[in-house]
């Protein structure tokens, strides 16, 4: 096959050849415009045209709201919405699982259940044990040292009056009355019981806010405040109440009367139950009941 027949010549030969195109007047056949063009001129043509379509459809998408428009493309401003989200989120976990301890903790304290075996262990149940995790519970915090230091005083009832307002933690007794049981680990008998008089008012020994008053099979009229510092009291076997859940009390404010209700009341009296950091405390060490 001859140089001059060879495919490849031949086809840059069509691509090169130079063709003429007319733009004609229909009804008086004027010629209008006309170009000279080849077939490697309209090819090159289009390539460019196509590639400037393409650059400027995707700069116009990227750089543009009509972005938002476009299905799978996220926007900023749901990229920010997913982040706040997200944090959000987080926040409301953290919360859940904070209130779910609380509340667990308030469960196990109105039924008496030991919140922590470990802590109460059986071979070791002594009393300067409960005195050492009370002073690393409140180790650290200033208000708190406040009141580790009134409770190490030798006189521990009689309390600095001006310290105990600035901590916001000035406890009153519920009641005054001689005492039939004491706070007993062994036994789980995680309060003191006051010998009362039928109906005597019981008051709350700091301000606070109830967070259960309910009837019990076990323990009739049942009271719960919480306040501040971790600080929680439990005020059981009343004969009635006066305060309902989610009021605001005050301290030596009256919350119920003295009873004999529920199945383990063997007279007339309060079950007194003080708990710090869902670690119940002997209430002897902070009031008098006397």
């Amino acid at each position: 096959m001859s140089k001059k027949n060879k495919p490849s010549n031949k086809i840059i030969k069509k691509l090169t050849s130079r063709y003429r195109m007319l733009i004609v007047n229909e009804e008086t056949f004027e010629e209008q415009l006309q170009f000279r063009l080849s077939r490697l001129n309209v090819i090159i043509a289009l390539i460019i045209i196509i590639s400037i379509f393409s650059l400027g459809l995707f700069f116009t998408i990227a750089y543009t709201p009509i972005r938002e428009y476009i299905p799978g493309y996220d926007s900023s401003e749901i990229r920010k919405k997913a982040i706040e989200n997200i944090f959000i989120t987080d926040s409301l976990i953290n919360i859940y699982e904070k209130n779910f301890q609380y509340l667990n903790s308030v469960r196990k304290v109105l039924i008496g259940e030991n919140l922590d075996q470990s802590f109460f262990n059986s071979n070791k149940l002594e009393k300067d044990s409960l005195d050492k995790r009370f002073n690393e519970l409140i180790k650290g915090n200033k208000a708190d040292s406040i009141l580790r230091r009134i409770v190490d005083q030798e006189d521990k009832y009689n309390f600095d009056q001006n310290a105990a307002l600035n901590t916001n933690l000035f406890l009153r007794s519920p009641a005054k009355g001689p005492i039939s049981q004491g706070f007993n680990i062994k036994e789980e008998h995680f309060a003191v019981d006051i010998v009362l008089e039928e109906n005597k008012p019981i008051k709350s020994i700091a301000d606070g806010t109830v967070i259960f008053s309910e009837w019990t099979a076990q323990t009739g009229y049942v009271i719960i405040i919480r306040h501040n510092y971790g600080f929680m009291s439990v005020y059981k076997h009343n004969s009635s109440l006066s305060k309902k859940q989610g009021e605001l009390v005050l301290a030596g404010e009256v919350i119920a009367s003295a009873g004999n209700t529920g199945e383990y009341s063997t007279g007339w009296h309060l079950h007194f139950e003080l708990w710090l950091e869902g670690y119940p405390m002997d209430p002897i060490k902070f009031l008098n009941f006397e």
